[in-house]
């Protein structure tokens, strides 16, 4: 990965907790890394866990970001989120939501945040 787009991926991350945490989630966790795969952003308000993905792209070619969590990468995100709810307990009670979270340019001066809900089920 270069390290442009390193910079920008971790300014989206950035950015979505910020979005979040101004909408009253508590960030539980970051960027929980799994053989499996990656949660991005784990959250929780009220009795209700979200797993975020967050994704950006320069351009809406081929769908645009959102596009890109495509049904391998679902998988993934559900593999490390039943491994996440194994470990821990206090979360593996809760009801859990998958979203994604688009953040266009990032690291320009307007960056725009789009919040999909429940953008996909368990798989």
């Amino acid at each position: 990965m270069s390290t442009l787009r390193q910079q920008h991926g971790q300014r989206a991350e950035e950015l979505a907790r910020q979005f979040l945490r101004a909408g009253g989630w508590e960030i539980v966790q970051c960027n929980f890394r799994r053989r499996l795969g990656e949660l991005d952003i784990i959250a929780r308000a009220a009795q209700l866990l979200v797993i975020a993905e967050v994704r950006t792209r320069s351009s809406g070619a081929y769908g645009g970001a959102a596009a890109s969590v495509t049904r391998a990468k679902q998988r993934r995100i559900t593999r490390a989120a039943q491994q996440l709810l194994q470990q821990r307990s206090d979360l593996a009670r809760l009801p859990v939501r998958f979203d994604v979270i688009v953040v266009s340019d990032p690291c320009g001066p307007a960056p725009v945040i789009e919040w999909i809900q429940q953008a996909f089920e368990a798989c």
